[in-house]
């Protein structure tokens, strides 16, 4: 029996902090009705995270990129216009510059008490927004394959996202220091290597039936097959500041599993490495972003990250062209020229620094660029 096509749809969720426009400080409290009111322009389509200071949006069903961009735009948007009648900005920022997590407060309801309550600290220092990019491959199997074979790619990802070099008012020397913290959860990291579906739904049976977790949504892997939909979902991205390198990413990750879904119609497929081996590219891009490049395990040496990655637009080309998004797929050079949110955020800071400012004045001088970019492509 032949195995259907898979549809190749796509839905991202955005995660923001929310920031008082006159101070710069993360919030501890908001409105009681702002949630209502984000509700009431985008009716299910927002919803409260973790934290108070963190709301999250999400797409609908996309059939294009452009689709996918264009919701985007309109949500970022009506957050942005909700919040600024409370005196609040939102941020597309991994971490917000200078917060201290022990100030802040978890969202009152039953999901998020039972988190902290099992976590503790680790679960109060989640001052952290991520990307998430959801791709249909409705066959369960298929899903699996492709999702151990992607996982090769996640750090050239990570690498072009990262928007988290600051923590507690310190330059943490990471690109990407929200790894460091939602790592610190059980069940995160690069994903296991499952022969098939069943071989997955077996293991998580194991810790349902342990008690350990209520159900799929509670494994927080790099990629995971969606608990909720006929979806694969990359979680290793920071979130985008700039919406224009989000939706470059989205492309890029809906392209590669594309690409690997096409190998494998020709009876080919990407070589599996090991996680100890992909881990270390993990680790450079969530260090370096892509300054200092990463390994190509089959030449066996660090190569300049714009080598792999006109390499890998090479690969998925067709791909690209399929699906109509070769013009946000090649913004990656854009990216790679201009640097990601965190190359952006250190050059504010330092030049405040320069310019005889002290490093709390530097901080929110950050703060300010990280809102005027979050709505500056809309």
């Amino acid at each position: 029996m032949a195995r259907i096509t898979p549809s190749f749809t796509l839905g991202v969720e955005e995660e923001y902090l929310l920031v008082e426009q006159e101070t710069r400080d993360l919030v501890t409290e908001v409105p009681d009705d702002l949630m209502e009111a984000c509700e009431a322009r985008m009716k299910g389509r927002v919803s409260p995270e973790f934290l108070r200071s963190q709301i999250e949006v999400g797409t609908g069903v996309c059939k294009t990129v452009q689709d996918v961009r264009a919701e985007l735009a309109g949500l970022r948007g009506n957050v942005a216009e909700v919040v600024h009648g409370y005196g609040l900005a939102p941020i597309a920022a991994s971490t917000h510059p200078y917060a201290a997590w022990t100030s802040q407060k978890h969202t009152d309801k039953a999901r998020y008490h039972i988190l902290a309550r099992d976590m503790q600290a680790v679960a109060r220092r989640l001052i952290i927004c991520a990307m998430h990019v959801h791709v249909g491959i409705e066959d369960d199997d298929l899903r699996m394959d492709l999702m151990s074979q992607a996982a090769y790619f996640l750090p050239h990802l990570l690498a072009l996202s990262t928007s988290s070099p600051f923590w507690r008012g310190e330059s943490t020397g990471l690109k990407s220091y929200r790894l460091a913290v939602f790592d610190e959860l059980p069940r995160t990291g690069l994903p296991e290597d499952f022969q098939s579906w069943g071989e997955y739904q077996r293991h998580l049976d194991i810790l349902i039936a342990a008690g350990l977790i209520e159900d799929g949504t509670k494994i927080w892997w790099d990629i995971r097959p969606s608990a909720r939909f006929p979806t694969l979902e990359m979680r290793i991205t920071d979130i985008c500041t700039r919406l224009e390198d989000g939706i470059c990413i989205a492309a890029m990750f809906a392209c590669i599993l594309r690409m690997l879904h096409r190998l494998k119609r020709n009876n080919q497929r990407w070589r599996r490495y090991a996680n100890m081996l992909v881990q270390e590219n993990r680790w450079r891009a969530q260090r370096y972003g892509f300054d200092e490049g990463l390994v190509d395990f089959g030449r066996g040496e660090i190569l300049p990250y714009g080598e792999l990655l006109e390499e890998l637009l090479e690969f998925i080309r067709p791909d690209a062209e399929e699906m109509g998004c070769v013009a946000e797929v090649l913004h990656t050079r854009e990216i790679l020229r201009r640097g990601t949110s965190a190359h952006r955020q250190l050059a504010v800071y330092h030049a405040a620094m320069q310019d005889g400012c002290d490093k709390d004045e530097a901080l929110k001088r950050v703060v300010d660029v990280l809102a005027e970019e979050t709505v500056a492509d809309l």
